[in-house]
């Protein structure tokens, strides 16, 4: 499988972070939006990404849930036909949640630096250092923390598991269920 060393952090503001973010970057901007419907899943997650009603991708990763750089593995199936896709994981497994983004993507090296506005969330900002295959991960948890440094993200702004771990632990408190969001 395919790896990174990826972060997450909450951040004030999007628009303030590209500044930053288009300063150290070789490629960007591009903007995406992504529609990730998660599934039941007992073995890590799987999600489909929808990009458009023609275009997306069917995404099995495992990770950690901890707040430092993690590695992450995973393994990404492209579709032409996301709607259907969706409807048949739906009925086999069962939907554990939805996350709508609005995600700008710069390139800075090897490293992806997502910029995301995520419905009913906020704002936040995800690195993922892209892994040579054998690469020792300290190699790619040395390059994220100096990405961090430079993009003055503090170790209190990290968080530790995905966009539907927060918006399930928001609306678990407000009785709303997760498969709606």
């Amino acid at each position: 499988m395919a790896r990174n060393i990826e972060i997450k952090a909450r951040i004030e503001s999007v628009e303030a972070m590209s500044i930053k973010a288009a300063a150290l970057a070789d490629q960007g901007p591009i903007e995406i939006l992504q529609d990730d419907t998660f599934f039941t899943c007992e073995r890590g997650r799987l999600k489909l990404r929808a990009l458009s009603a023609n275009e997306g991708q069917l995404i099995f990763y495992q990770r950690p849930n901890h707040t430092g750089p993690k590695e992450s593995f995973f393994i990404i199936a492209p579709t032409s036909s996301p709607d259907t896709v969706r409807e048949a994981l739906s009925r086999a497994y069962g939907q554990a949640g939805r996350v709508r983004k609005h995600r700008t993507l710069y390139r800075i090296g090897r490293t992806r630096v997502h910029l995301d506005r995520v419905e009913g969330l906020g704002h936040f900002l995800e690195l993922e250092v892209v892994l040579s295959e054998g690469e020792q991960s300290m190699r790619g948890v040395e390059e994220a923390h100096k990405l961090m440094a430079a993009l003055g993200i503090a170790p209190t702004q990290l968080i530790e598991g995905s966009y539907v771990d927060l918006l399930a632990q928001q609306h678990a408190s407000s009785g709303i269920s997760t498969a709606t969001m």
